[in-house]
């Protein structure tokens, strides 16, 4: 059975409402990030330079918390057919392998004239930090859209 996911128009949207959703960090997560996204800053891949620096051992890129981010808008909330029209981002604690994030989006303000949202975003860790926090501006569908997921494939680091 496939699972169906239908975004938020708009007009269905309501200052208040939030839609949340986690996820836990693998040590794979970090390293194909870096390999998508050609950051390589030794901070994020490599345990014995990290021992050296403030946070004592390898962090995940800040940048991979924000994309968490616009996973959520694109997909579930606004969701499908939603245009990121921009971003406000504070990098708060960093991220260990194995935390679990927690990425709530709320809407702080509706535009009607120009029929934009903007949301408050916030991650937190699984001990309830804000890791990040700030707010992202859309530009959600007006029509309904319901979809099956598309599934993506597993990939593992050899």
């Amino acid at each position: 059975m496939s699972d169906i996911i239908s975004n938020f128009t708009f007009d269905e949207l309501t200052i208040g409402q939030s839609y949340s959703q986690s996820r836990t960090v693998s040590e794979e997560d970090v390293v194909l990030y870096a390999a998508v996204s050609h950051d390589t800053n030794p901070a994020h891949l490599d345990a014995e330079y990290a021992a050296g620096t403030m946070f004592k051992k390898p962090i995940a890129h800040g940048m991979f918390t924000a994309g968490l981010i616009s996973a959520v808008i694109g997909t579930r909330f606004p969701g499908m057919g939603t245009i990121y029209l921009g971003q406000d981002l504070q990098f708060r604690r960093p991220v260990y392998i194995g935390d679990t994030l927690t990425v709530t989006l709320t809407v702080v303000s509706r535009d009607e004239a120009k029929k934009r949202v903007a949301l408050e975003t916030v991650v937190v860790n699984q001990n309830g930090d804000k890791i990040l926090t700030g707010q992202a501006n859309v530009l959600p569908s007006q029509e309904k859209i319901s979809r099956t997921v598309i599934a993506v494939p597993a990939v593992k680091i050899v």
